[in-house]
């Protein structure tokens, strides 16, 4: 896995070709347009990635995954069968960044904690669910299936957060996000599935602005759904819900404010922003270990590419 240690601060981009962003490396390759494409031309010789003037690939998905030891991979590939869209490989992909980071959580018993102290309140127990798949139903989450359908979706076409944490007393829902942003339209707003009469008109009690408002002019569209499926869900089972929104601390600043009114929070149902530096805080706090090292070293030096100038972006402000 190659970061800041790895990576030149700056590389040169011309017309036709961008070189290897990797240090000592002189290799140059046809220079990538419009859609990231994996072909022999963009991929470097020697350390073969694919690169694009703002980004690289790995050859494999686990070049670009901190933790894939036996039991990693059973439950990756297992999540891979019912995750929709997968970029893995690609050196600033979201999906990467939260594997892991909530793997080691959870490899290292400490979402309990770690919730705890986000929501303070006491946590006992706590199963992650990545990109729908439930460990222990070895499956996708049967709940946020009915939830989809409850509100007009297909299980396979459905809303997928990123995060779900089943707790003993609240439900969470964390959208992961990294280079990209929270705002979302609907690609054809007539068709508004059972959004706002699903769950006996569900969206009324949740939200003051109206489906047009939220979608289009203030385009909070995935922001919506997750908070409409995820609040619901948490009423099914009687628990509390909380929906974080998970981004780079020195991005989307106003996140909170904007979306918060246009919701309806309860002590029971909240909305918040987190930044993936309070996570790294709470890391550095945890008695030492090799893991321990192996992550703040990979959250020190991860990138997410290069710049229009050609300048290497560090990811967070650590």
């Amino acid at each position: 896995m190659y970061g800041l240690k790895e990576l030149k601060s700056h590389i040169i981009i011309e017309e036709h070709s961008v070189e290897c962003p990797v240090k000592g490396c002189s290799i140059k390759v046809e220079r990538q347009r419009q859609s990231f494409k994996r072909e022999q031309k963009f991929q470097c010789s020697e350390h073969k990635i694919y690169i694009s003037p703002s980004t690289f690939e790995y050859q494999t998905a686990k070049e670009n995954l901190l933790w894939y030891d036996n039991s990693d991979k059973i439950l990756f590939n297992k999540i891979l069968e019912v995750k929709r869209e997968c970029r893995i490989a690609r050196e600033n992909s979201e999906d990467a960044l939260t594997w892991n980071v909530m793997r080691f959580l959870d490899r290292q018993k400490l979402l309990p904690s770690f919730l705890s102290q986000l929501s303070r309140r006491e946590i006992q127990e706590a199963e992650m669910i990545l990109w729908s798949y439930s460990p222990t139903a070895k499956s996708s989450w049967s709940l946020l299936n009915q939830a989809r359908i409850e509100f007009g979706e297909t299980v396979a076409r459905g809303s997928e957060p990123d995060i779900i944490i089943l707790t003993d007393k609240v439900l969470y829902f964390i959208e992961a996000k990294l280079t990209s942003k929270n705002k979302t339209k609907p690609s054809n707003l007539q068709n508004r599935k059972k959004y706002e009469i699903g769950g006996n008109k569900w969206f009324q009690h949740i939200f003051k602005s109206d489906f047009e408002t939220l979608t289009v002019r203030e385009q909070q569209y995935e922001l919506m759904r997750y908070w409409l499926l995820g609040s619901w869900l948490a009423k099914q089972i009687g628990i509390d819900f909380e929906f974080y929104s998970l981004v780079i601390q020195s991005r989307e600043k106003a996140l909170e404010a904007e979306f918060d009114k246009n919701i309806i929070e309860t002590p029971e149902r909240k909305f918040s922003r987190l930044t993936w530096e309070q996570i790294y805080d709470f890391v550095i706090t945890i008695p030492e270990s090799q893991e321990k090292q192996k992550i703040t070293e990979y959250f020190i030096n991860k990138t997410i590419g290069y710049g229009s100038n050609g300048k290497i972006i560090k990811a967070f402000e650590l």
